[in-house]
């Protein structure tokens, strides 16, 4: 039973932890970011075990995790309230070619961060090409040009 709740601890706290940090963090990896999730992941696997490295332990903590993840799947489908509480909502960032800062800042994104999606994805030179830059749910940025 001890294995079951620091799961659901885990999975909680780490959920209310990455909502926290925005969604740039679930976006476009950055070597730091890649090496910030490996640490997580060992931290995080650490309180999960604890000193029980048995695979019945495991197997629990697994089917413990994937139940609350299938739980929170099954709650968003039936309320858009819970799910824009649990995923957010999307973010424009940019809307008739200007920057929205105070956004921008909430989403811990910078200009350069939106220009390089504006290139990649519709080879938008200049920001007064971008009708709206949108920051999607998985921390993805949508360009939508003029």
């Amino acid at each position: 039973m001890d294995a079951v709740l620091r799961a659901g601890a885990i999975y909680i706290a780490l959920m209310v932890l990455f909502r926290i940090s925005g969604r740039r963090s679930l976006g476009e990896m950055t070597s730091f970011d890649f090496v910030l999730l490996l640490i997580i992941g060992e931290a995080t696997q650490q309180a999960l075990l604890g000193d029980d490295f048995s695979v019945t332990n495991a197997v629990l903590v697994i089917v413990t995790l994937l139940s609350i993840d299938i739980g929170f799947s099954l709650l968003k489908r039936r309320s858009k309230r819970i799910g824009k509480l649990i995923d957010g909502g999307p973010t424009i960032v940019v809307e008739n070619g200007t920057f929205l800062r105070h956004r921008m800042h909430d989403a811990r994104v910078e200009e350069d961060d939106i220009m390089q999606a504006a290139r990649l994805g519709q080879g938008v030179e200049s920001v007064d090409q971008i009708k709206f830059a949108i920051i999607e749910r998985n921390g993805k940025i949508s360009i939508i040009t003029r």
